[in-house]
């Protein structure tokens, strides 16, 4: 972490954070459900992060469900004022830990209400609005109507920016007709480069792009990659 400052910035709304920063999902348990084996040493990590210099961390109530956020509350709370808690909204988990559409102006607003109570705080930082039109990636379908609860809560103080996670470029127009969104988080590494046009237009339109799964390993012997 002593080299983090040296990944550069970028403008995140109203906030400037470095361009490496933390992604929490893993802290839940295996296959992103129930706790951890060591509750503890995952409280550790995330003190250890945000000392070395991580001052942007993305999580989802949907992780664990519940328990990813419920550890950071532990862990950092009351959080330091540079950090930046990214969450997300459009999916919940269903009993068997399969990833479920939850798009409706309702069930967005249970799930904020679900992320502040369980970070323990009266207003997110950030909310992306995960798509869930196919749980595999992008694919278009108008995301107007959960979009727009969320403008409803941002306008009631509960979210102060929103970006979109997991969008096709048509969807980014779509947003950004509704709302002034911040950032897009797709699926994207050195062997997924889909996204490198949405890429440019987002850099012109000063909108951060946040990739998940940025690290890939290629297996040179069968071809096949493995995801880290």
């Amino acid at each position: 972490m002593q080299n983090l400052a040296k990944t550069g910035t970028f403008k995140l709304g109203d906030r400037t954070v470095h361009r490496l920063g933390y992604g929490a999902m893993q802290l839940a348990g295996p296959g992103v459900m129930g706790p951890p084996r060591d509750r503890d040493a995952a409280i550790a990590v995330l003190r250890e992060a945000v000392a070395g210099g991580v001052d942007h961390i993305d999580t989802s109530d949907a992780y664990g469900p519940h328990t990813t956020n419920q550890i950071l509350r532990a862990a950092l709370h009351p959080y330091p004022k540079h950090l930046v808690i990214v969450t997300k909204v459009g999916a919940e988990r269903g009993p068997q830990g399969s990833w479920d559409p939850a798009m409706s102006p309702s069930a967005i607003r249970r799930q904020i209400h679900e992320n502040l109570s369980n970070l323990g705080v009266d207003t997110l930082d950030v909310v992306n609005l995960r798509a869930m039109f196919d749980t595999m990636g992008p694919a278009e379908g108008s995301i107007e109507p959960p979009l727009k609860a969320l403008v409803e809560l941002q306008r009631e103080g509960k979210v102060r920016h929103i970006g979109l996670s997991n969008v096709t470029a048509r969807q980014v127009e779509e947003g950004r007709a509704i709302a002034p969104i911040v950032c897009v988080q797709n699926h994207y590494n050195l062997a997924h480069r889909g996204d490198d046009a949405l890429i440019d237009s987002l850099a012109a339109a000063s909108i951060a792009y946040v990739p998940f799964f940025p690290p890939v390993v290629l297996r040179s012997s069968n071809r096949r990659r493995s995801r880290v």
